[in-house]
């Protein structure tokens, strides 16, 4: 599914486009919920981009978001709630978050850090900061734990990316 998406993204800005464009694609892939910064890499491999540029830019891209989930998330929520705007968006967000809290709930700071590092369907740096900030969890050890899942799921990555995805292309 994630390759999929992945393609449809790249042809809207054009596989053929400069070697800026490309990255800025990368970039955006690695911004967005539940592609992020794995996404980020397959769409680099794809492209043909080198791995080094690509893995900085995509884990930049990733990151940028944390801060803000963490920080804002409940104020934003709180206000779409109220206002009615999204609501339903809204409480799928929370469902969701909910339904994976006992993940990291039983764990903690580490509990975070796996959730956020192992890429798999439904786990990532912005579900993450969802459920820590639900969780109510200190924001600076939740970035943290995030910055170091982050790091953890790009190391994987490159090694499906570029490594074994790599060969396969």
């Amino acid at each position: 599914m994630s390759k999929k998406i992945v393609n449809f993204i790249i042809g809207i800005f054009g596989a053929g486009s400069a070697i800026g464009v490309k990255y800025l694609i990368i970039f955006i892939i690695s911004l967005m919920p539940i592609l992020e910064l794995r996404g980020g890499l397959l769409a680099a491999s794809i492209l043909g981009l080198p791995a080094l540029p690509s893995y900085l830019i995509c884990i930049v891209g990733n990151l940028i978001p944390i801060p803000l989930i963490l920080w804002f998330l409940d104020s934003v929520f709180a206000f779409m709630k109220k206002h009615n705007i999204l609501k339903k968006f809204v409480l799928f967000c929370e469902r969701k978050g909910n339904e994976k809290k006992y993940k990291i709930e039983k764990y903690g700071f580490w509990g975070l850090v796996l959730f956020v590092g192992v890429p798999l369907p439904g786990t990532g740096a912005w579900t993450g900061c969802l459920i820590a900030t639900m969780l109510r969890m200190d924001k600076k050890k939740a970035f943290l734990a995030s910055l170091i899942g982050v790091i953890m799921a790009s190391v994987i990555m490159m090694i499906i990316s570029y490594g074994i995805l790599g060969n396969l292309i």
